[in-house]
């Protein structure tokens, strides 16, 4: 609907001016996670369209005078987090990529950029569609093939961070049940279960969506059904051993995977128990030991690994705003602003 808002009623408005179009940035249709309860409110035909600074008032101006009441159906102008506004943002794309990204990565990408961008941000970026792209040298798809993906050792660093989170619980479900506390065990359990999540999606290149799309990505994961299988086990888990089984079969099915993605040395991906104490892990600091000896860039080498924004806090306060997250990533991991 949006491709077409744009082709019939916003290319119009605008003949002439260079400008790129594009559905990107926050919102669940960006990401294909869209369904009709997603049409109750902040929805309708949208299109982000990015002009000149010097020409922003100007276009913004036609578009607002040019706009018709509804577009099959839908109303232009509608309810957006509260305020009422045009399904059309007009506006400069340097601008709006440090508003959104707390850079613009058409000057390069430094290290601290990659690690102090929730991944849900990267995502909103890279997805979407791009209806045209008729700035100078295809500036918006620049910017967006600039956050594709990690460079590798970057993914290195990251996954090993994902693993160092697993590990530093993998074996507490089974000592929270040992004494009784199933409801401990199970709060834990799940929480690694989520850790799996993103580490599937990480070694699968996907950035991994908030908490409310989570589960839809990994479902949407070519393959990912046993793992899923194995994470709704231990989630739905009563006792502590079914829920260690659920999760053992999650750690071999993600070991197996980074196996054959090939950035470490291969290890063996079979749980074992966790030192004489009858709890099954994967032993995840393993992993992240191999991932970090595969790093080549001593400054990446050198990093604590405690990881990228999105491992050290889960805080949307924090994660929504770009320059705060700026400045707790570089503390935390000793990198200059």
């Amino acid at each position: 609907m949006s491709r077409a808002f744009y082709g019939e009623v916003v290319a119009p408005l605008v003949p002439g001016v260079a400008h790129s179009a594009a559905l990107i940035g926050p919102g669940s249709e960006v990401l294909e996670f869209d369904t009709a309860r997603s049409a109750d409110h902040d929805w309708g035909p949208r299109v982000l369209v990015f002009v000149a600074a010097e020409s922003v008032a100007e276009v913004r101006a036609k578009v607002a005078a040019g706009l018709p009441e509804r577009f099959r159906g839908f109303p232009t102008v509608f309810g957006y987090h509260g305020s009422v506004q045009p399904g059309v943002t007009v506006t400069e794309l340097g601008a709006w990529l440090a508003e959104r990204l707390g850079f613009d990565p058409r000057g390069g990408v430094s290290l601290l950029d990659w690690l102090s961008v929730p991944w849900q941000s990267l995502a909103e970026v890279t997805r979407g569609e791009v209806f045209h792209d008729g700035l100078e040298g295809g500036a918006l798809e620049a910017a967006r093939a600039a956050l594709r993906w990690y460079p590798p050792d970057v993914w290195r660093y990251v996954l090993a961070c994902q693993w160092r989170r697993i590990a530093q619980e993998e074996p507490f479900p089974g000592r929270c049940g040992e004494v009784g506390d199933e409801l401990g065990s199970a709060v834990v359990g799940a929480r690694l279960a989520r850790e799996v999540m993103r580490l599937a999606l990480l070694l699968r290149r996907r950035y991994p969506p908030y908490a409310k799309w989570l589960g839809s990505a990994l479902a949407r994961l070519p393959g990912s059904a046993e793992l899923g299988e194995c994470l709704g086990a231990a989630v739905a888990a009563r006792s502590w051993r079914e829920r260690q089984e659920g999760l053992s079969g999650a750690y071999a099915r993600v070991a197996a995977l980074q196996n054959r993605v090939a950035l470490a040395e291969p290890l063996d991906g079979r749980v074992r128990g966790f030192f004489d104490r009858p709890f099954e892990v994967i032993g995840g600091d393993r992993f992240a030991e191999a991932l970090m000896a595969a790093v080549s860039d001593p400054v990446i080498r050198d990093l604590p690994v405690v990881g990228c924004v999105d491992q050290l806090s889960d805080s949307t306060d924090l994660l929504v705003q770009p320059g705060r997250a700026r400045r707790v990533t570089a503390a935390a991991l000793g990198l200059e602003i």
